[in-house]
């Protein structure tokens, strides 16, 4: 019985890794355009730049894909008779091939559609909230980037305050850490004032 818990854990983390390490935005640009999306605007291989260089359809493609690893992670994990750590530990991992994908040299995007599949699996009320707060900061300012650090920030204070278990918790500041470590060079570009405003667009390169 412990070894078949291991096997289902061992193998929703490997999964999970292998299913976030797939690098939508660079597929969609290349396959679709011909061009490397990390080579183009930002650099980043997400939605945001993904619609500054190729548009809003390729954009809410990649949003799309990307959020669903995150959901097809927890899922599978759920499938194969994973409990909840399975799950949680699954759907980290999706998060984490993201950012470091297997396929990219271990590079990648910053995480933020993937956990959000997480999150509307484990944690659909937190969504909500953290809907709300990058909503209120990007329609205000304009910077997907800044909504983006803030609500990372304001995660873990919601998962406290809407009582959620404490392995809930401890993934929060995981995962915000995360966030918020991607996007660094995003919030040195904010203090610079050189970082690109949402609908700013970007020439297409590569």
């Amino acid at each position: 019985m412990l070894s078949q818990s291991v096997f289902i854990l061992a193998a929703s983390i490997i999964l999970g890794y292998l299913l976030g390490s797939i690098p939508t935005g660079v597929l969609v640009s290349r396959w679709g355009y011909g061009l490397d999306l990390r080579r183009a605007g930002s650099g980043n291989i997400g939605a945001t730049n993904a619609l500054r260089v190729l548009g809003p359809g390729p954009a809410l493609l990649v949003l799309l894909v990307d959020v669903a690893k995150g959901t097809l992670s927890v899922w599978l994990a759920r499938l194969l008779g994973g409990g909840l750590t399975a799950q949680v530990l699954a759907g980290m991992a999706a998060v984490i091939g993201h950012n470091w994908s297997l396929y990219l040299g271990l590079q990648g995007g910053r995480g933020i559609a993937t956990t959000l599949g997480v999150l509307l699996v484990l944690m659909p009320q937190v969504v909500a909230v953290l809907a709300v707060i990058w909503a209120f900061v990007v329609a205000l300012t304009r910077y997907v980037s800044l909504g983006s650090i803030l609500a990372a920030v304001a995660f873990p204070f919601v998962v406290w305050a809407t009582r959620l278990p404490s392995l809930y918790l401890s993934v929060s500041v995981v995962l915000s850490a995360a966030v918020i470590y991607k996007h660094l060079p995003n919030l040195r570009r904010l203090l610079q004032g050189t970082e690109h405003k949402l609908g700013q667009k970007s020439k297409r390169e590569g």
